[in-house]
């Protein structure tokens, strides 16, 4: 294995092994996976662009759902243009505080996206329960403070896993058994216990996605006995139906995080490593490439933008 000069027991760049046990096949895993990059790119690429031309969708739910394709764009690209590099041309190699700032980065993003959904569930609160104050309430002044809160929340809670990994020796090895430096797959090639780390990671776990579900879960609460008082069916139908996309992607983002967090530090030696490490991949994917088509399928309003573009685009000029 690779090692470098190091100082006080701190190698000066590490090594990432993309996936352990299926080298030989690195090329071949690549193919779905950068199936999976593009097509999350396309898709919330143009999901923006949607947005940002038709005035139609220039509505609160529509601004957090370019903040949610904004962070699907920064986290996925935070990782998988290295993991392609390991895949097809053995570039393994990372300078330690590359790494590092990879990592909080990759561990904000993933923090914000989970703020981003609270916002989105407090979105449809307000345009369900007080439909005729949203948009007093939500203004745009608003929509930017908080949607800067929930990235600023998310880099304040993650940025002490930079300071706990920086002060940890690597004095053993600098081959991480991974595509991307995460937190813990970083901490666990310490020579000192990572117990802090864990721990830590666990708090920030419960506590931001915890809370997140929590106040999702209240909103949707309220939002369902408001809909079960409407009188008209039809009408209820309607409500349900602009929540059904975000409940979905709901489920798309925090069951694969949950997946991945919980086997990193309680599963290890039940899940083979290398089934943890395609996870941690997909989990980061997955969502980016599945919100945009949920949107596209389950919003009319994006339906009829798209079809309208489609048709400008090709009306003899």
């Amino acid at each position: 294995m690779a090692t470098s000069n190091h100082t006080v027991g701190t190698f000066t760049f590490f090594i990432l092994n993309g996936i352990p046990g299926l080298e030989t096949a690195h090329a071949w895993i690549s193919l779905p996976l950068c199936s999976m990059y593009l097509i999350a790119m396309v898709g919330n690429c143009g999901l923006l662009y949607l947005i940002w031309v038709e005035e139609a969708l220039h509505r609160p739910m529509y601004y957090f759902l370019s903040m949610l394709s904004l962070t699907d764009i920064f986290g996925i690209n935070c990782v998988m243009p290295k993991t392609f590099a390991i895949f097809w041309f053995k570039l393994k190699e990372i300078d330690f505080n590359t790494c590092l700032v990879r990592m909080f980065f990759i561990h904000t993003f993933t923090a914000t996206e989970s703020g981003v959904l609270m916002l989105m569930a407090l979105d449809r609160f307000v345009a369900i329960c007080h439909p005729l104050r949203c948009t007093t309430i939500l203004t745009n002044s608003v929509i930017a403070l908080i949607g800067t809160a929930a990235f600023l929340r998310g880099a304040v809670v993650i940025l002490p896993f930079h300071f706990l990994v920086r002060t940890l020796p690597y004095c053993r090895t600098n081959v991480i058994a991974h595509t991307y430096c995460d937190h813990m797959a970083v901490a666990k090639i310490a020579c000192a216990g990572a117990w802090i780390d864990a721990v830590y990671g666990l708090v920030v776990a419960s506590v931001v996605n915890g809370l997140d579900i929590l106040f999702i879960v209240v909103s949707y609460a309220m939002i369902l006995r408001a809909v079960v008082g409407l009188s008209s069916k039809d009408a209820r139908s309607k409500a349900f139906g602009t929540c059904t996309a975000h409940l979905c992607a709901i489920v798309i983002s925090y069951t694969p995080a949950f997946f991945t967090f919980f086997t990193h530090r309680f599963g290890a030696h039940t899940i083979p490593h290398h089934v943890h490490i395609i996870m941690a991949n997909l989990y980061l994917l997955i969502p980016p490439m599945l919100n945009p088509i949920v949107y596209g399928v389950k919003t009319k309003q994006i339906r009829d933008s798209v079809l309208k573009l489609m048709g400008d685009k090709m009306a003899p000029t």
